[in-house]
């Protein structure tokens, strides 16, 4: 891996923030509980998010998980049963989607925001599945596991998992992964199409940290609007209305610095700077 001058931001507790080049680094830092899920850990993800989107020097955005596991689903002291006794786990999660608290809206974050990659490199189950399914890429090491375990727990999936591992798998290993509630290997979520690649261990944040310097290539304007379309045309049936939305943000992009700066360093053969 290229050396990168990282900068670490204070003031969260269940995650660490680092500044890596052109990419932000969020880790989960829970590893005595295989980073096991709560709400505070997700409304301090929201936050180190949102730096990174307000950080004109980040391209992308990378999560991973300290020492062996991703994120070994929600923790269940303190989530579940604090629920069923009656008590709140986070900040008014009854009120908001999926257990998260109502101050996080998790989706639109995640599909407005800088591209995200998910660096999954131990166990992901549950919610450690769910609230990466929106990010752009996934990319899995070959000790991951991945489980959607919720009919287990006797619940059902949250974070609108029901659509993106359909968008991600199809129908029918959507279907099983979420029906069996199984456990599945890195080599068999990559081979499902739930990874998108899968590497050794040791090669994990150097794939995760190639995709995001070559996403931070370019600018971050198109590559938000480019979410966007995907967003909301990935299952749109009216071709019109895609087009149509296409032609808009074209339009608008004609008149950008960015589309500008292309040109001209296409003309003058050199790189283009976006940042």
């Amino acid at each position: 891996m290229a050396e990168r001058v990282a900068a670490r931001r204070e003031g969260f507790e269940q995650i660490s923030y680092e500044v890596k080049g052109e990419a932000a680094l969020i880790t989960l830092s829970r590893p005595e509980r295989l980073n096991a899920w709560t709400p505070q850990m997700m409304e301090e993800m929201a936050g180190a998010i949102e730096a990174a989107n307000a950080d004109k020097s980040i391209g992308a955005i990378v999560v991973t998980g300290e020492g062996r596991g991703f994120c070994a689903g929600a923790d269940i002291e303190s989530t579940f049963k604090t629920r069923l006794d009656g008590k709140d786990p986070g900040n008014d999660t009854a009120g908001g989607s999926g257990g998260v608290p109502a101050t996080v809206d998790w989706i639109k974050l995640t599909r407005s925001s800088k591209p995200l990659i998910a660096a999954v490199n131990g166990p992901a189950v549950g919610i450690g599945v769910t609230m990466i399914l929106p990010f752009d890429m996934i990319i899995a090491s070959q000790a991951a596991k991945f489980g959607l375990v919720f009919v287990k727990m006797g619940i059902v999936p949250e974070l609108a998992s029901s659509h993106f591992l359909v968008s991600r798998l199809g129908w029918g290993k959507a279907s099983e992964m979420m029906l069996t509630g199984g456990i599945y290997s890195g080599a068999e979520a990559h081979a499902m199409g739930l990874a998108d690649h899968l590497t050794p261990p040791e090669g994990l944040m150097d794939k995760a940290f190639e995709f995001a310097g070559r996403i931070a290539a370019n600018p971050d304007l198109q590559l938000r609007m480019t979410k966007e379309l995907l967003t909301l045309s990935a299952c749109e049936t009216d071709l019109d209305l895609v087009q149509k939305r296409e032609t808009k943000m074209l339009h608008e992009c004609w008149k950008t610095e960015e589309h500008a700066e292309a040109v001209a360093a296409f003309l003058e053969k050199r790189p283009a700077k976006f940042r």
